[in-house]
């Protein structure tokens, strides 16, 4: 109802680099080629003697490069999004501020919000520019990459603390976000109008996508299933994951309109093709896989971050298996996964670094 209209194995050590927040930081290029292990997954609704998990001793198509730079300490950096510019964005939640990385260098560059800002998501939008959401400001964020100014869209007084979390863009550059508190909405970047939605069973929308045909997802966390927006009318039709409670907590979308679904609670990896209504799900490796970020690559490879068994996860939808790339930091914990091509980008949001998987894929 209408509220209101306004990504088993052994890595070596990394040649790290040092960050501070009033100096560059200097990076050394020293990429750890990876040895991935992978493991063969059948999906969790066919009968239980046809779903082992076996070791497979396919390597990879290609080595995987892995880097992780380091960002301000206390950043605590929640989402990343690379920008086609060579430009890598992050939101430094614990400090409200914008963060700007140079791979090339590794310089990083905070630009502060404002007072209040706990930024949470950020993508680059179709004018190049990253959007933010932010929950400390309860507002849609946007800074201009040149001269980073910063333009607020703040949620209407009567929509109270929507807990912002997730953003993407439809194809008709309508800005579509999510809140934890119980809402969803959209702000067309035009005229500045801003539409807040109420969730179907209330608190719980966070992550988000749209499809290329324009439709678009998202995925409710308490509510434990995927919601449909009608773009006209702006309501939602609810899609139920065929394991009860599995924590749906991000969504993506591949090249032929599936939805990709990292389900936190089950630790699964689920995927919806709306051409048939169909679900199949695959449980990730190890004793207690705990799957947060999804993203779907250019190549339809998914990519999943597991804190179980701290590392990032590639599943190929054709062979059924997983790919595991353990993270060289412990307790990383990579809350979110952007890419672009060749690149394979997370946020440590738990040792202050950004980390990239270079897959050679073009």
């Amino acid at each position: 109802m209408l509220r209101l209209s306004i990504n088993f194995i052994v890595i070596a050590m990394l040649l790290g680099c040092t960050s501070t927040p009033t100096s560059p930081t200097n990076t050394t290029e020293s990429l750890v080629i990876i040895e991935a292990t992978t493991f063969e997954q059948f999906s969790t609704n066919e009968p239980p003697s046809e779903s082992p998990i076996t070791e497979n001793t396919i390597a990879p198509d290609q080595p995987a490069a892995i880097q992780e730079y380091p960002v301000p300490a206390g950043t605590h950096p929640h989402d990343v999004a690379p920008a086609p510019d060579g430009t890598v964005w992050y939101t430094a939640q614990h400090v409200g501020a914008l963060g700007r990385l140079d791979p090339a260098t590794g310089e990083t560059h905070h630009i502060p919000l404002g007072t209040g800002s706990a930024p949470h998501g950020v993508i680059v939008g179709p004018d190049g520019a990253p959007w933010v959401t932010d929950s400390g400001l309860n507002a849609i964020v946007r800074v201009d990459p040149q001269t980073e100014e910063v333009q607020v869209y703040p949620l209407p007084a009567s929509s109270g603390y929507a807990n912002l979390n997730t953003a993407v863009f439809d194809s008709n550059g309508i800005h579509w976000f999510t809140g934890q508190s119980g809402i969803y909405g959209r702000l067309d970047p035009s005229n500045g109008n801003m539409e807040v939605f109420d969730a179907p069973r209330g608190r719980g929308p966070y992550g988000i996508t749209t499809t290329p045909d324009g439709t678009v997802y998202y995925a409710s966390l308490a509510g434990s299933y995927v919601g449909r927006i009608d773009p006209q009318t702006g309501e939602t039709t609810i899609l139920e994951p065929p394991t009860l409670g599995q924590g749906a907590r991000r969504v993506w979308s591949d090249s032929q309109g599936r939805i990709w679904v990292s389900e936190w609670d089950a630790g699964q990896v689920a995927v919806y093709d709306p051409a048939d209504n169909s679900w199949r799900e695959w449980k990730l490796p190890g004793d207690r896989p705990q799957v947060y970020a999804v993203y779907v690559d250019d190549q339809d490879m998914v990519w999943l971050s597991d804190f179980g068994s701290n590392s990032l996860v590639r599943f190929d939808p054709d062979a059924e298996t997983f790919t595991i790339y353990e993270l060289p930091s412990p307790n990383a914990a990579v809350r979110q996964i952007l890419g672009r091509p060749g690149e394979i980008w997370g946020a440590e949001s738990g040792a202050d670094k950004l980390v990239v998987i270079r897959t050679g894929a073009q």
